[in-house]
């Protein structure tokens, strides 16, 4: 039989509970904190201690689990009726290699790092077996885990069972283990549900296999990498947790965060030494910014790609967008997808921008709706300028050419261009292409009525006397 620490390590990561007290439909491993479902931070620990493979064992909303978290480096098995977690790792028997070192995991212990895995391994690759424990001011009902007098696990005794002075034992086990296999399975097999649950439980079979050989205890540096996220209360731990390691990383790397209490960035998003984030700004998905970027209070971007020195004004809000170098946002504009803003490019406040590219240089400072349009270098928007994309069937595209000087309030009805160097005339419909340098003016023309204020006033005062006359 091949050495332990010769065989390859695969991960077992348990995920079939429903999760009755989260109160919830969706799986409980689906619930998301910092930025990810629960299950995710798992599989990414695993990854980064250098599992080969990954087995996931599921029960509840399996299909879903699986849509959501599959990869090419991960499987998954089915437990049809969840009957203990002895019983849900024994599942993932005939996935696994007939030899392996298996790191077993829970899908809603999301804390776990790739530091303590690695510790587990190396542990495990003497005696070939090992377990996390934990250190705790106050273990109250958690089960104890007693040591032999060389250090290695002795037992694991319920809190229920403990004598007074096995209660004063603070170790309790972490749910993080370092088993080989096949002999994990054959201490498995030899289990009976004897208990009033009618479960099989990994910790028995895990004890019985220190009745055989060491089984390592490896102390957790942080007590935190042990909770499990069974309500919405320890989710909100476990979320805060998770973005506090992801804000500490990003401060590491030369990023001011002036209020990190009140600051949300997913795991994934890059943001560029000496940027500067304000309180309130929340950062999703696939974001990245370039250095020096200021982002005000209350920005909200998801799928962003910022340039370097791009400044976002307070409550802007940002999402699938493509910010060149230098760019102004805000406040309050949104770029919606599609919507890319080249070399100091400005959107003021109350902006929107669809499906459209602004030239470097270009402007649109106000109340202004640029969808499905393509805006040259230089060229202005004014107030209230409104490209009129849709025709109640399809999308057009509007054109404005270079040097462009778009007035107030003016409609474009797409589809049509505006060329380079022309202007239209404020409050103006422009239905047809203007050529470029010329000016067009696209409304009715001015009508004085003399009087009118005067005469209105006194039919109103007419009708006044009228109607008080017929009461």
């Amino acid at each position: 039989m091949t050495a332990v620490a010769d065989r390859p390590i695969v991960a077992v990561v348990l995920a079939a509970g429903k999760g009755t007290r989260m109160r919830s439909q969706r799986p409980k491993v689906l619930h998301e904190a910092g930025g990810r479902p629960l299950l995710s931070w798992v599989l990414e620990a695993a990854r980064s201690a250098g599992c080969t493979r990954t087995v996931v064992v599921v029960g509840h909303g399996a299909d879903e689990v699986e849509a959501r978290c599959a990869a090419p480096d991960v499987g998954f098995v089915l437990q049809a009726e969840q009957l203990g977690t002895g019983h849900a790792l024994a599942q993932a028997e005939s996935a696994l290699p007939a030899e392996a070192l298996l790191l077993v995991l829970s899908g809603d212990v999301p804390l776990v790092t790739p530091a303590t895995l690695h510790a587990l391994r190396a542990a495990a690759g003497a005696g070939g077996a090992a377990m996390a424990v934990a250190e705790l001011d106050e273990p109250g009902s958690l089960g104890r885990v007693l040591a032999t007098p060389e250090g290695s696990l002795e037992r694991i005794v319920e809190a229920a069972d403990a004598s007074r002075e096995e209660l004063a034992v603070r170790r309790v086990n972490a749910g993080l283990y370092a088993l080989p296999a096949p002999e994990v399975f054959e201490q498995l097999r030899r289990l009976a549900p004897d208990n009033a649950q009618g479960e099989l439980y990994l910790t028995d079979a895990v004890t019985a296999m220190a009745g055989e050989r060491p089984v390592a205890l490896v102390p957790l540096d942080d007590a935190v990498e042990a909770l499990g996220v069974n309500t919405r209360q320890e989710l909100a731990v476990a979320h805060r947790l998770l973005l506090g390691r992801t804000l500490e990383a990003l401060m590491a790397a030369g990023v001011t965060l002036l209020d990190p209490r009140r600051t949300v960035v997913d795991p994934q998003v890059e943001v560029g030494s000496d940027s500067v984030l304000h309180g309130d700004v929340t950062l999703r998905g696939a974001t990245t910014l370039g250095e020096g970027c200021v982002l005000h209070q209350g920005a909200w971007l998801e799928d962003c790609r910022l340039g370097a020195g791009v400044v976002v004004e307070p409550y802007s809000v940002l999402q699938g967008a493509r910010v060149g170098d230098g760019c102004r946002v805000g406040p309050f504009a949104r770029l919606r997808p599609g919507a890319e803003l080249a070399t100091g490019a400005r959107v003021g406040n109350f902006v929107e921008v669809k499906n459209s590219r602004l030239g470097a240089g270009s402007k649109a400072n106000h109340l202004a709706y640029v969808g499905d349009a393509e805006v040259g270098d230089g060229a202005n928007i004014g107030a209230g300028a409104v490209t009129c994309n849709y025709d109640g069937e399809r999308k057009h595209r509007t054109e404005i050419g270079a040097g462009a000087f778009v007035g107030s309030d003016t409609m474009l009805v797409a589809p049509v261009r505006v060329g380079e160097g022309a202007t239209t005339g404020a409050g103006s419909v422009i239905t047809r292409d203007v050529p470029a340098g010329d000016l067009a003016v696209g409304r009715a023309r001015q009508r004085n009525i003399a009087g009118w204020s005067r005469e209105r006033r006194e039919r109103r005062e007419r009708s006044r006397r009228s109607d008080d006359s017929e009461d």
